[in-house]
């Protein structure tokens, strides 16, 4: 069926404007100009949908419950909050991991996000011994997914060694025949897509870095993988492998078009040449790496080299777009003292460039998946902003309070109450 959306305003990086109608059919936006009718939406502007690039749906468990000192370790730090994390994990099963993604999902459909991308590391019964079905947890993430109508990219996580044993798989070509069982199970499903990951260059070895390369490559498949996030594994990195994360990628084939870097907080020039140079992205997940001590994310270096950006909010605790785009130019501002720094060539502002972070994309474009969030103009923080300023309003001065709706493949779908 085919619609037309009126908004007051529709949004794009650099500014809104308004007697625009969004026009969709069979999921897909198929027009954006001038119109006078449609399905008018006052007090409403339109904007493209957040996408969610690094999810541990499991990990809001965790909000708020490590946020304290244990007695037995007066030293808090990521290495002991993972600690905390693998006791949550191991408590999971398929009824619990379904409800505690259809929370985090409906939580960030709330909050503006239309796509997500779970990176998923939970697989077996926590003795490590496999279900009768070996993707009975992904498939209960891929059910939360559809429960509340958020779109899906599934990314069934390698581990190797490391973590608990129910994270582990005893060789590759186990964790692949998997993979490729799910890809089979999400085929038919329109809001579902199926990639792969490595967890990090600490819970893989060189071979199966190069294994998982390959595959990702053939069959042209999305390829995520936590590195740089933390000193100690780049430490460890170089004491094993005599070169860093990021360059280890690169020497084992895994770094492409279709890779994503997730945090690089600690990434070197050298290996941020590297993914320039391959065309790879990188991930911000900045509420997650302020929690643990991460560091920050060289957004500068990033930005200055052209390489693709995406936000996450990985253990989510907090879940808000506009406050993980705010923190990477605020963090900035921290180590510099200056302001408007994250401003590329030809622009005035960091708003457009956060923003297309955010979205994956410059504007709502015909072709594009009809994945929309409603913004409410009425809402007190947005009162009286001009539209032209209306981007940068929601970048430096919104939350994901300001959200009234979210519409996936052309359908408006609902999240929780803002009040929980």
């Amino acid at each position: 069926m085919k619609r037309t959306l009126l908004p007051d305003l529709v949004v794009d990086a650099r500014g809104a404007r308004g007697g625009t109608g969004v026009t969709v059919e069979d999921g897909v936006v198929v027009g954006v100009g001038p119109v006078s009718d449609g399905e008018r939406l006052p007090g409403r502007a339109l904007m493209p949908g957040f996408v969610n690039a690094h999810s541990h749906a499991f990990q809001r468990g965790l909000r708020g419950l490590v946020e304290r000192i244990e007695p037995s370790r007066p030293r808090d730090d990521f290495w002991t909050w993972r600690e905390r994390m693998y006791a949550l994990a191991e408590g999971l099963d398929p009824a619990s991991i379904r409800e505690a993604g259809r929370r985090c999902y409906a939580e960030m459909l709330s909050a503006g996000y239309t796509g997500v991308t779970e990176f998923h590391y939970v697989h077996h019964r926590p003795d490590g011994a496999a279900y009768e079905e070996p993707n009975a947890l992904a498939e209960a993430l891929v059910s939360a997914a559809e429960d509340v109508g958020i779109r899906l990219l599934l990314l069934p996580v390698a581990y190797a060694r490391g973590g608990v044993p129910r994270f582990r798989d005893p060789e590759l070509g186990v964790f692949l025949a998997r993979v490729e069982r799910l890809r089979g199970y999400a085929g038919d499903r329109p809001l579902v897509e199926v990639g792969v990951a490595a967890h990090s260059v600490r819970a893989v070895p060189r071979s199966w870095l190069e294994g998982i390369g390959e595959y990702a490559a053939a069959g042209g498949l999305a390829l995520h993988v936590h590195a740089d996030e933390q000193p100690r594994e780049i430490e460890s990195c170089v004491e094993e492998h005599g070169m860093r994360p990021i360059e280890l990628l690169e020497e084992t084939g895994s770094l492409g078009p279709r890779t994503t870097v997730v945090h690089a907080t600690h990434a070197d020039d050298r290996e941020l040449d590297l993914v320039a140079r391959r065309g790879s992205s990188v991930c911000a997940c900045p509420t997650t790496e302020g929690n643990l001590g991460d560091g920050f994310l060289p957004a500068g270096r990033i930005m200055g080299r052209g390489i693709p950006l995406s936000i996450g909010s990985d253990s989510h605790v907090r879940i808000d777009p506009f406050e993980e785009l705010r923190e990477i130019e605020t963090n900035a501002r921290r180590l510099s003292g200056r302001r408007n720094l994250l401003v590329p060539p030809g622009e005035t502002s960091p708003a457009p460039w956060l923003l297309r972070a955010g979205w994956g994309r410059d504007a709502i474009e015909p072709g594009s998946p009809a994945d929309l969030v409603e913004i409410d103009l009425t809402h007190p923080v947005l009162a009286d902003v001009d539209p032209a300023a209306l981007p940068a309003a929601l970048v430096f001065g919104a939350g994901s309070a300001v959200v009234a709706g979210a519409w996936v493949d052309g359908r408006r779908v609902s999240g929780v109450d803002k009040d929980g």
